[in-house]
């Protein structure tokens, strides 16, 4: 069962159901990645989820990282199912989510996604249904994925409204965030990246990086690229780490933490998907058949 702060499985009387049927809000689906691992992609997430989450935002953090998700190692967390008893129909969703900091609710390890182009309609109906009904609660599901172009990877990442590259100054993150990029662009179509620049030793070194990554992509690829904002280096998100905590709660006046603050204003700006495109449900169902597609 959950916690007792958590509030995913409270009672929904049948009107407030209709309501929620006929006036569904819609819910932004942002996948972090970066194409190698050591990057920060996981502290990215965390951050920029527990940031969100202070601004009132009502935010599902996803690890998807299914070699080694983490999530709850970060925060500190002790879980006791993960997405794949949803699956396997061991569990509700709602008994999978965990309270984290802040507000901010985490769906943990979900090993077991790369099986579910294997499961039957039903299994997929009844996932597709568990998400639907958590998506009148919810702004935000941020998708924290694994590092690599792995197939699950791609899956998440084309499955997302809003794809952010977590990129650093050095020679094999630049050359993974293009490969990825690239392999989004030629093969599956996906035209916009959201770039942030992460480790960076002042503003002008990231926009100086993410200026050379925009040069590489605006000469081979059809891509548009979007400079989402900068995290500075600071030894105080390693401490956090240590701790077990975000930086944003551990040292909230931090270099890092105030530019977390400022990446989750920018994030809250940004437009919300229309239509069927902005329904939780859509994500997963674009989920499934992209996972059914990379399996076939």
């Amino acid at each position: 069962m959950l916690a007792p702060e958590a509030t995913y499985n409270k009672p929904i009387d049948q009107a407030e159901g209709l309501r929620r049927m006929m006036n569904p809000q819609p819910v932004r689906v942002l996948a972090v990645t970066g194409g190698k691992g050591g990057v920060g992609k996981t502290n990215v997430a965390v951050n920029l989820g527990v940031a969100l989450s202070e601004l009132g935002r009502r935010v599902l953090l996803l690890d998807a990282d299914l070699g080694l998700a983490n999530i709850d190692v970060v925060l500190g967390l002790h879980p006791k199912y993960d997405l794949s008893h949803v699956l396997r129909g061991e569990r509700d969703l709602e008994e999978v989510i965990i309270e984290g900091p802040s507000g901010l609710r985490v769906v943990p390890g979900a090993s077991g996604i790369q099986a579910m182009a294997e499961r039957s309609a039903t299994e997929h109906a009844g996932l597709i249904n568990a998400f639907s009904e958590i998506g009148g609660a919810l702004d935000t599901l941020i998708v924290d994925t694994a590092a690599g172009i792995s197939d699950t990877v791609i899956s998440f990442s084309r499955a997302a409204q809003e794809i952010l590259v977590v990129v650093c100054d050095e020679p094999a993150s630049i050359t993974d965030a293009y490969a990825l990029m690239k392999l989004l662009n030629r093969d599956y179509g996906v035209e916009r990246f959201r770039i942030l620049t992460n480790m960076t030793r002042g503003p002008q070194e990231g926009q100086e990086l993410f200026s050379k990554l925009f040069r590489v992509t605006e000469r081979y690829l059809d891509v548009m690229l979007v400079h989402a904002g900068s995290i500075p280096y600071d030894d105080a998100l390693r401490k956090a780490v240590k701790m077990q905590k975000p930086v944003v709660n551990a040292a909230p006046r931090s270099r890092a933490a105030q530019a977390f603050k400022a990446l989750a204003r920018k994030v809250d700006g940004w437009p919300l998907p229309n239509g069927a495109n902005g329904q939780l449900q859509f994500f997963v169902e674009r989920l499934i058949q992209f996972t059914g597609q990379e399996m076939g």
